[in-house]
């Protein structure tokens, strides 16, 4: 069996921030609809709310901000996006500590952190191919997917246990100074030069990527599955506080760590990761990811049944061991056939319709929740989840023997 590639140690800078960062955004994710329910009575449809701008960005921001990835200095739109996100975790604990919390304002800073980790999230999937060679591509994304996991591990539990013992401001201020830590990892960060290809008008350019995307055999199944999986989720996201805490009758703390099974999944999966793709066809290793997640999503529906958090934890636990490995396989995959000129667009096009395509989850889920119950948004997400394992299983991602050779 081979073994990964050594990854060169000019990218341990970019894991790390990417550690940092990804740990704050999970633990103002988690406690935002925490304190919602706990400060405010918040029900689905707030909560759902609040999760539509805390992904707006998503869908408004991408486009602008991959064509800006392609053209500047992506280390310093990394600084930049950062830093926006580290003034608006600041004004989160800031309004935690004056006691002057609300469903606004809330959303506002949620907004503007999330305009932050779209930046972030734009700029470090083209930037990982001039930190690392081809043949370490897979490696580099397990090792920052690892990062991400154990933010997801740690981030919800943390937040949880934070908001229960001491209030929201603690979250909200470790949440700040991990965003901070990650701003000055990223200024530390070399970037090596790279030739810009010729502006041209930016209709133009968005064109080009997304026709790179909409015309390839294996970007458009993988873009569609990626879109249906958000939308899912997401439904499952607005109804899960308030479902955990008034059918299940979890407090804080429980919500926290069921929340956690989520990253403790990831992690194993992203430890896993690198030996499946090498032992089994790529194909199947793609769409292992899609079929974790119908499982994950029954186990949920089991607990309408039987409440029970250890039952949501396993399925949160299961959301999490699959789809990771989805997520390095397909983004290893799209650095592959996509041309270095146009990562940075073609990032912003899965991230402007997979993530565009989470605040019409929560608008979904918060109105399902609110009309006809909480329950409703579980199986309405079962069916979502459904959808995207049949469109990738019937593309021809599912019959690729190994990775193409690169654009």
């Amino acid at each position: 069996m081979t073994t990964a590639p050594a990854l060169p140690l000019g990218f341990n800078h970019l894991a790390l921030a990417n550690l940092a960062a990804q740990s704050a955004e999970q633990i103002s994710l988690a406690a935002v609809p925490i304190v919602a329910v706990m400060l405010l009575g918040a029900g689905a449809g707030e909560v759902g709310l609040l999760a539509t701008a805390q992904t707006l960005p998503f869908l408004l921001l991408s486009i602008p901000l991959g064509l800006m990835a392609d053209r500047l200095s992506r280390r310093r739109l990394m600084v930049a996006a950062e830093l926006l996100r580290a003034l608006a975790l600041l004004g989160l604990a800031a309004m935690a500590v004056s006691g002057q919390v609300s469903l606004l304002g809330l959303a506002v800073l949620g907004f503007l952190g999330s305009a932050g980790t779209v930046g972030f999230s734009v700029t470090a999937p083209a930037l990982v191919p001039s930190l690392v060679p081809r043949e370490s591509l897979g490696a580099a994304n397990g090792r920052l997917e690892l990062a991400r996991s154990v933010a997801f591990a740690g981030g919800p539990a943390v937040a949880g246990a934070l908001v229960a013992a001491a209030g929201a401001p603690g979250a909200f201020a470790l949440a700040t100074a991990l965003s901070a830590a990650a701003v000055l990892l990223l200024w530390r960060l070399h970037e090596p030069a790279r030739v810009l290809a010729p502006r041209r008008h930016p209709w133009v350019e968005l064109r080009q990527g997304a026709a790179t995307v909409w015309q390839h055999p294996l970007l458009k199944p993988i873009l569609l599955t990626a879109v249906a999986w958000n939308t899912a989720w997401f439904v499952l996201q607005a109804a899960y506080v308030p479902y955990a805490m008034r059918s299940l009758g979890l407090d804080a703390a429980a919500v926290g760590f069921t929340l956690a099974g989520y990253g403790v999944g990831m992690v194993i999966g992203a430890l896993l990761a690198a030996r499946l793709i090498r032992s089994v066809r790529y194909g199947q290793a793609v769409i292992l990811g899609p079929a974790v997640s119908v499982l994950a999503a029954l186990v949920m529906v089991a607990s309408i049944v039987w409440p029970s958090g250890w039952l949501a934890g396993a399925s949160f636990f299961l959301f999490g061991i699959g789809p990771i490995i989805w997520t390095i396989s397909s983004t290893t995959l799209r650095q592959h056939v996509t041309p270095g000129p146009l990562l940075g667009r073609v990032s912003a096009i899965f991230l402007t319709t997979n993530m565009g395509a989470r605040p019409l989850g929560a608008a979904l889920g918060g109105w399902i929740g609110t009309h006809h119950g909480l329950a409703a948004c579980l199986l309405v997400a079962a069916g979502g989840f459904v959808v995207q394992l049949v469109l990738i299983v019937a593309s021809p991602v599912r019959t690729l023997q190994h990775l193409p050779e690169p654009a």
